[in-house]
């Protein structure tokens, strides 16, 4: 390996490496805090929460890795040209496109790099972190009960404490079970305790409320399913006498629940795997082609299936079309009562419904397979154009820097985004076309790739020849070489008209 070579890679490799990781890190701090709701107050572990970063920063490899290189490459050589080492080289007689040449040969492994990635390992992380997040998403809350509110998260319980002390004391507790065999029968237990206290044991697989000087109200039902109903209150504040209600008043009372519903249950991952980004390039391509021949079939059978609402026979031409018969005629001739005009005219508006409700469904039918075919075949380009969108930001970010001459995280950050807002624009843009069915799903899918590979190509040509695309004083002296020439036309036109 040369020094030129040498030279150019350490000005690449210790930009791409922090870009990587900065990006990586604020793509999935994003996610996160997308999610941030979802994760209040579930009683998850630490391997929980590393798992799920670990999956979803696996997912944004494959977003980071274009804007790292178009970053990391534009700084390389903004370095180069801000030092002069561009300008040394130029004078020794090497080009530019020959001091491209090494990280060249690097965004091509980078970019077969992003495409195995995106192919063999995104799938396999999609299909981990979204189904791990499912899961968290549906884990109940931890148990947290304010003042004065009831809290009914807790199966078969409904409890509401008056008043919460520093140390852990509760006052004024009220529960209220019902039993699952008689839930539909309202409260079948009421508690009332001047204080209590509430604390999980077993690794939090059990929870035990204590209760101190209270009084526990049970409402027996009868054997044939009834529940007896209550008569009335006493007067002037006293507990309720209920009818067919036992009372027991206790000093100390203890109740011991699980909190296995509180815990995270994994999902069967089976049932995320329909989903586009669980798939890799031949699982889309199968898809994709599965969807088409549903479709096609389902095409060649709408006229066969339309015969179950006509109540008479039609040939069917050598053309495929449908021929009228003589059938027109001879029932046009028949005379009809007005009970039997009404009658068919019945008939008709009522097969013409159904006609049209068939219409309408399948035409429903085949424009959602179209659409899923489509987003599965979408999905399978994006494959290979986002691995091709390492190599085309590489072409521009290159001789950018070549042309801007200025390292660092100032401009070149700027640009970076710049571009990088561009692709994800023209990305969205193109996918959007194609679900609309105004564009077929090649030109959808690689329409930013093309447009950004013509923006690269043209700023290498102006990066050859050395160009000052990106400094002010050349727009200046153009500004001012029009005005000149302005002033001059307009001169010699007041002159001769004075």
């Amino acid at each position: 390996m040369k020094k030129l070579d040498k030279l150019v890679l350490s000005s690449f490799w210790g930009p791409f490496i922090i870009t990587m990781s900065v990006v990586v890190f604020v793509f999935l701090m994003r996610i996160m805090i997308f999610y941030i709701d979802d994760f209040v107050s579930k009683d998850l572990g630490i391997f929980d929460y590393a798992q799920l970063f670990f999956f979803f920063s696996l997912i944004t490899v494959p977003t980071a890795l274009p804007l790292a290189m178009l970053l990391s490459s534009l700084m390389a050589f903004g370095n180069l040209g801000e030092f002069f080492e561009l300008t040394a080289l130029k004078s020794a007689g090497i080009s530019v496109v020959r001091a491209m040449a090494p990280l060249f040969i690097v965004a091509i492994g980078i970019s077969i790099f992003s495409f195995f990635f995106n192919d063999r390992v995104s799938p396999w992380a999609n299909l981990k972190g979204y189904s791990l997040l499912y899961d968290i998403k549906t884990t109940k809350a931890t148990l947290k009960i304010k003042e004065g509110i009831f809290y009914n998260d807790l199966p078969g319980y409904s409890i509401k404490v008056d008043e919460k002390e520093e140390n852990g004391k509760l006052k004024g507790m009220v529960i209220y079970k019902h039993s699952n065999r008689s839930y539909e029968l309202g409260n079948t237990e009421i508690i009332l305790a001047d204080s209590g206290r509430m604390y999980s044991i077993n690794d939090n697989r059990y929870l035990v409320i204590e209760l101190y000087n209270g009084t526990r109200y049970t409402d027996e039902v009868n054997s044939g399913g009834g529940r007896p109903a209550y008569i009335s209150s006493s007067m002037n504040g006293a507990s309720p006498n209920f009818s067919n209600f036992s009372r027991n008043g206790f000093r100390h009372y203890r109740l011991t629940e699980s909190l296995s519903s509180f815990g995270m249950k994994r999902t069967d991952e089976g049932q995320f795997k329909y989903h586009e980004f669980m798939k890799n390039i031949n699982d889309l391509t199968s898809t994709a082609d599965s969807l088409r021949t549903s479709y096609i079939e389902t095409q060649k059978n709408l006229v066969p299936g339309s015969q179950q609402y006509y109540s008479y026979n039609y040939k069917e031409g050598t053309d495929k079309t449908i021929k009228s018969g003589p059938w027109i005629d001879s029932l046009l001739a028949i005379p009809l009562s007005d009970s039997l005009k009404k009658e068919v005219l019945t008939n008709t508006k009522n097969a013409s419904a159904s006609m049209l409700s068939y219409v309408k469904s399948q035409t429903d039918y085949l424009q959602t397979k179209l659409k899923d075919a489509n987003k599965y075949e979408l999905e399978k380009h994006h494959k290979y154009t986002q691995a091709l969108s390492c190599l085309i930001m590489f072409l521009i970010g290159a001789p950018l820097g070549a042309i801007i001459k200025k390292g660092g995280f100032g401009v070149p950050v700027l640009v970076s985004i710049l571009f990088f807002i561009l692709l994800y624009v023209l990305t969205n843009q193109g996918d959007k076309w194609v679900k609309e069915g105004l564009l077929v799903v090649p030109v959808g899918a690689w329409m930013a790739n093309t447009v950004l590979f013509l923006a690269g190509m043209y700023f290498i040509s102006k990066a050859r020849s050395d160009s000052r695309l990106f400094e002010k004083d050349v727009y200046q002296m153009y500004v001012k070489r029009i005005k000149t020439k302005w002033a001059s036309r307009f001169g010699k036109t007041l002159l001769m008209e004075s």
